[in-house]
């Protein structure tokens, strides 16, 4: 993990206060009961609201063939936009400034769905002087693992497989 620093615009930097134990951990509320993608609800739960270090296994994303599927079927105008597993904010959108392929590229060669800062929705996201990438609902979401390009957001997408707002139900 980063050693506590400031990251460069446009990440917005959050305080340890977001992560702090409320009702379901770091959330106010479980995860959804019916997060997109068929993905492990449990799992999802467990990295969401009790977890500030750990991630699904590495590779993961590409045993979801639902999300794959969407993600083929994504012409090149569109982009997936991923939401908050726990409030169904919408916090990422890709691609933006490259391909799909380029996306799942980064992303496989990495392990887990990497964003850029473009494809970063600052309105919900916030980034932690260690790196720590989280929803301003606290939400663990993954890391921020700088490389030559720049900012590469490494999320879990058990944490990113929420449906929008008005869409969503919480776990019973």
């Amino acid at each position: 993990m980063a050693p506590n620093r400031t990251y460069p615009p446009p990440a917005v930097m959050g305080t340890e206060s977001i992560m702090s134990k409320k009702a379901h951990g770091t959330s106010a509320v479980p995860v959804q009961a019916n997060l997109r993608w068929k993905v492990d609800q449990e799992v999802a739960d467990r990295i969401c609201n009790f977890n500030r270090h750990y991630a699904e296994y590495s590779g993961y994303f590409q045993k979801v063939p639902e999300f794959l599927k969407e993600a083929d079927e994504t012409s090149a105008d569109k982009e997936v936009t991923f939401y908050d597993s726990n409030t169904g904010k919408a916090l990422f959108h890709a691609p933006r400034g490259r391909t799909m392929e380029q996306f799942l590229a980064e992303s496989r060669n990495h392990g887990w769905p990497s964003f850029r800062d473009a494809e970063v929705n600052w309105d919900y996201v916030r980034v932690l002087p260690n790196g720590e990438t989280v929803s301003v609902d606290g939400t663990h979401l993954g890391h921020n693992l700088p490389d030559k390009n720049g900012s590469r957001y490494c999320i879990n997408l058990v944490c990113v497989a929420g449906r929008p707002d008005g869409e969503c139900s919480a776990q019973s």
